[in-house]
């Protein structure tokens, strides 16, 4: 059986029709192009080539046209792409024989210049609203993943910190005191302590999310009731709105300059701000090392008061002495030369007499060592002898 559907009678004239004109058509085209050369076809060829790229371009701008202007449910009714013959013809006579003139003027209907430059202002405009609106999503999406890095920065910042109080304030004593119960009690206590400064951390988030939420619905009613106030503008209003709009634009304009005025004043005044705390710390360095000389200046002159002190009270003192030798040598008187003399010879005889003694000490002590070795020997005698008697009497 065949599954093919039954044509009605409208639909089997019209492709009647097609045919017909199909044939008629080509058989002009024929008559047409005999009397041409290779080189014209080859041009004629090229120029419908064209032609048929250009047709094309604009049956797809045209395509595009219908498919945004068309109803959002529309896509549920099976859609069927008009052909170069759908759009000229309406109502199809039933006669097969239609005249060459007739045939033209059902396939040329087509857009006139204007409409078509209207079109393609649209689909312009279109495209520029498509290309801004990805912009602004790529915008949108940049700026949430800049955000997202901004946040993990901040993150790995707070981790590294919390890390290195760990590492000071946990870690150190942990090492130093091991197996102490201290250690692990402050272990815990930290822990708790940065739990509770979570929770506390959570808490004002939450409160700013529910403020900020707030925020939103209020900016949400104000943006609805613009809306609707702007449903009710005039064109002289939009017209007003965009002489607004572009004096605005204006004065942020220059408030951007100015503001980039003020970041390169702000950026002049940080470098000449560096190089002032570099002088700085250059005059720091020279005061403390002029504070360390003044210190040592200070030590070295109290260390030399001290020797003042000392040497002054010695200057004193000889200065004392000094007087008193000056004052016995101003009363001191120069004996005579004869009682040098006597003195002289006096004194060569002391020494004459301390000899004569030294040699008799010298004899003396000669004769007592001779005493006393033979002092010795007669006590050994007589020890000796003293031993012998008393074993005679035993016997």
């Amino acid at each position: 059986m065949d599954s093919r559907p039954l044509l009605t009678d409208e639909e089997s004239d019209r492709g009647s029709i097609y045919t017909g004109e199909s044939r008629e058509l080509g058989e002009e085209i024929l008559q047409d192009l005999a009397p041409l050369s290779l080189f014209e076809l080859r041009s004629t060829v090229q120029e419908l080539s064209h032609a048929y790229s250009i047709l094309k371009l604009e049956s797809a701008i045209f395509q595009k046209f219908l498919s945004r202007m068309e109803p959002k449910d529309s896509h549920a009714v099976p859609e069927r792409h008009p052909s170069s013959m759908d759009l000229g013809q309406v109502t199809f006579p039933r006669s097969r024989r239609r005249s060459k003139s007739r045939v033209a003027t059902d396939r040329l209907i087509c857009l006139t210049v204007e409409q078509k430059c209207d079109l393609a202002q649209r689909e312009l405009e279109e495209t520029k609203e498509d290309i801004q609106r990805m912009k602004e999503n790529s915008e949108r999406v940049l700026q949430n993943y800049l955000a997202v890095l901004e946040e993990e920065d901040i993150r790995m910042v707070d981790i590294k910190k919390a890390l290195a109080d760990f590492e000071k304030d946990i870690v150190q004593t942990i090492t130093k005191k091991k197996g102490s119960i201290i250690a692990s009690d402050k272990v815990l206590r930290y822990m708790e302590e940065k739990i509770r400064s979570r929770d506390v951390l959570k808490e004002k988030i939450r409160l700013k999310n529910d403020s900020l939420k707030v925020q939103k619905k209020k900016m949400q009613m104000q943006l609805k009731q613009k809306e609707e106030l702007g449903e009710a503008l005039h064109e002289v209003d939009f017209q007003q709105l965009k002489i607004e709009n572009a004096q605005f634009l204006e004065k942020i304009e220059e408030r951007n300059q100015d503001l980039l005025r003020q970041k390169m004043t702000v950026g002049s005044g940080l470098h000449i701000l560096n190089s002032y705390k570099r002088k700085l710390q250059t005059a720091t360095a020279v005061a403390a090392r002029l504070v360390k000389d003044i210190t040592q200046r200070k030590e070295s002159l109290e260390k030399i008061d001290r020797e003042f002190i000392v040497v002054e009270k010695e200057r004193i003192k000889a200065e004392v002495l000094n007087k008193k030798l000056r004052k016995q040598l101003a009363y001191y008187k120069v004996p005579p030369v004869l009682d040098y003399v006597h003195e002289k010879i006096a004194v060569h005889e002391l020494d004459n007499i301390i000899k004569i003694w030294e040699r008799k000490v010298e004899i003396a002590q000669m004769a007592l060592l001779s005493y006393r070795s033979v002092w010795q020997k007669a006590r050994m005698a007589s020890h000796q002898l003293q031993t012998f008697l008393p074993g005679q009497v035993a016997h």
